[in-house]
């Protein structure tokens, strides 16, 4: 039995030492893991795949929030958020470790829960609102001010890719309840 559940066919579990793999889609279909990792496709976006895993995930909040409201309340959403995370720590760290990339931009579930992390707390929110927390989000994200670029060094695997865009979701809530107190 193969314990990486792919096909003998697929390619191996891990790319030669010092060798990065290239994301693909059949790397991404090859375990599970590396699907979750790249947000279902999104990251394997040629461009910004951290921004179209983010559209992604406000995507399918919306999507998904609408259709069941019933099912998908915010309190269900945190469930969801921090079984979200649990499950990014181990399909990053294997998706990472497959790749010879620890933080490979192909992986983008991190964007994904740290978004939907932010639209849950600042839902109910219109267009604008959302377009606004997505701004300021992908911003955060990509820059990395103190200390989300010292989390980025400090914790390595998938916790460390997990763990810096629940800071940059920090932050972008942290802007949004200024705006909300002073504006």
């Amino acid at each position: 039995m193969n314990p990486d559940l792919s096909s003998p066919s697929a390619p191996p579990a891990a790319a030669p030492a010092n060798k990065k793999r290239r994301a693909n889609a059949q790397f991404m279909l090859a375990h599970p893991a590396h699907w979750i990792a790249q947000g279902f496709g999104s990251g394997l976006s040629p461009i910004m795949p951290g921004t179209a895993g983010t559209l992604l995930a406000w995507l399918s909040y919306n999507v998904l929030s609408a259709r069941w409201p019933h099912v998908f309340t915010a309190a269900n959403w945190l469930a969801i958020i921090v079984a979200g995370f649990v499950i990014g720590i181990w399909a990053c760290h294997r998706t990472g470790r497959a790749l010879n990339s620890p933080d490979d931009g192909s992986m983008v579930w991190d964007e994904i829960i740290a978004f939907w992390l932010v639209l849950v707390l600042v839902t109910p929110a219109g267009f604008k609102v959302q377009l606004a927390a997505f701004v300021v989000f992908r911003f955060f994200d990509m820059v990395k001010p103190p200390p989300i670029a010292w989390f980025d060094r400090r914790f390595k695997g998938g916790f460390g890719v997990m763990w810096d865009d629940i800071v940059a979701a920090f932050y972008t809530l942290l802007v949004f309840a200024f705006w909300r107190v002073y504006a």
